[in-house]
């Protein structure tokens, strides 16, 4: 997005458990109706920055295993039953899981922090059902959920998840030679082990169980993979056991849990399943001897990464860890209005008409804001009310941005008054593969004096939007204008 701000008008080019789980075997029951997912508590990492080092180890994980695309049906399914557990979580403690398919032989899955999870190809194989499926996947959300990873931290030390991860991965691929080892000898004080405790476990059976059973699933089914699994042993199982410590009696706890729970018609197993779990049995798994072997020797190479963990693009190298915002806000004050901005990103007003762009100095160049907001203020020329000077401001940026359109307007409300929602669809300075990349433009105008508004447009790519919606919707909160 290209910026100049005035603060009377637009000059130039403008716009390109409440209840913790305190001992192994212990299940949530909060009343003995139906259940209600817990207060996950408070832990001193933010949950940006919980984010911004999932994506950093998710990355890792790509480089270090081999991963079906995304394009994939396989992993297009695992997704499509993410989601479905992922519709129960309360949006105030949701997080952006994605969920990723390893071509790994042995069974085993994983969580990173803030929602990355990866479930192994002989998970799908092994499971007898969707619903076993479901609930190692409702499992590992709710490590991601209660903030395991965050909460094994001690307070204010900096989050770092890589060497652990190192770890994690040396344990699932069977050693720490070659690229494996260089994870954890760059990366000092590993933020995690990557191996929960038993009362971790128990308590992501707990919250994975009531995940379960809103989305309509027999959380007794998890408890039966687990069990099962213990009781067989074989190939994966000694491995994902170790990962997963039993916390004792968990098909009894669950069972016993579930019994006062009002009884649903729960779905077992799909069509859809059947058909998925031939296609990974007809999928090329590795060993993890194999997988070692393939990292050591630099053979790992996964076709569609997200681009969002592959890395830089273009605009001087920036990646989305680059310019992922804090958890901490600073005030910011000028004659128009007051704003909290997060404490990692700059402020630089306009000496001229005081308007002000906030962003990380990696999501700016001399064509324009990649990631960050910009704020002013807008006198139009013929309108008398919001709408009407909305209308003008709109069509005063597309004037000067080529292809910008609006995709959805609505009326919301800023701080008690009411104001206006403008998503817009414009092009970034960002590029991939010689085009650049759609970008989402959110613009909120709010009442200001003389008929004039004051407005902040939001800007992303479109690919991470949603994960920086939360930093600009906390923002926009704190927004007061000035009389």
């Amino acid at each position: 997005m290209r910026i100049h701000l005035s603060l009377h008008n637009l000059s130039a080019r403008a716009l390109a458990l409440s209840v913790t789980l305190a001992a192994p075997g212990l299940l949530l029951a909060v009343k003995e109706s139906t259940p209600e997912l817990p207060n996950p508590g408070q832990v001193s990492i933010s949950k940006q920055e919980q984010e911004k080092e999932g994506l950093k180890a998710a990355g890792e994980v790509y480089k270090q295993m081999p991963i079906l695309p995304d394009s994939d049906p396989i992993t297009q399914y695992a997704q499509q039953l993410g989601k479905r557990l992922q519709t129960v979580i309360p949006q105030q403690y949701d997080w952006p899981y994605r969920f990723h398919v390893v071509q790994q032989k042995e069974i085993n899955a994983f969580a990173l922090p803030g929602g990355p999870i990866f479930v192994n190809l002989g998970t799908i194989d092994y499971a007898a059902n969707e619903a076993q499926l479901a609930g190692v996947m409702a499992h590992e959300m709710a490590h991601v959920y209660m903030q395991h990873s965050a909460k094994q931290m001690s307070q204010n030390q900096v989050p770092n998840l890589l060497a652990g991860l190192g770890q994690l991965l040396g344990r699932m691929i069977g050693g720490f030679g070659g690229a494996l080892a260089s994870i954890g000898g760059q990366v000092g004080g590993g933020m995690l082990s990557m191996k929960y405790s038993r009362a971790d476990e128990a308590q992501a059976d707990a919250v994975g169980a009531i995940i379960m059973y809103k989305a309509g699933y027999d959380p007794r089914q998890m408890a039966l993979f687990f069990e099962t699994l213990e009781k067989q042993g074989g190939t994966g199982g000694p491995q994902f056991l170790s990962d997963h410590p039993n916390p004792g009696n968990r098909y009894e706890a669950v069972s016993r849990e579930v019994q006062n729970w009002p009884p649903e018609h729960f779905l077992a197993d799909t069509v859809q399943f059947t058909r998925i779990r031939q296609e990974a049995q007809r999928t090329r798994a590795y060993t993890a001897q194999e997988i070692a072997q393939m990292a050591k020797s630099g053979q790992i190479h996964n076709a569609g990464m997200p681009e969002d963990l592959s890395g830089p693009s273009t605009l001087g190298s920036v990646s989305l860890p680059d310019v992922m915002p804090s958890g901490s806000f600073q005030p910011l004050n000028t004659q128009a209005f007051s704003v909290e901005r997060p404490s990692n990103w700059q402020a630089r007003q306009d000496p001229q008409g005081g308007g002000v762009t906030i962003a990380p100095q990696a999501g700016l160049s001399q064509s324009g804001i990649a990631y960050g907001a910009m704020i002013s203020t807008f006198q139009p020329q013929n309108a008398i009310n919001l709408d009407g000077a909305v209308q003008e401001l709109v069509s005063s940026l597309a004037q000067q941005n080529p292809g910008l359109r609006v995709s959805a307007t609505h009326n919301i409300t800023v701080n008690g008054v009411q104001a206006k929602s403008v998503d817009l669809m414009g092009q970034s300075p960002l590029g991939s593969n010689g085009q650049p990349l759609p970008e989402h433009d959110w613009l909120v105008a709010v009442p200001y004096q003389q008929n004039s508004v004051i407005y902040v447009v939001f800007i992303s790519p479109e690919r991470d939007f949603s994960r920086l919606r939360p930093t600009f919707e906390q923002m926009l909160r704190s927004l007061r204008p000035r009389a």
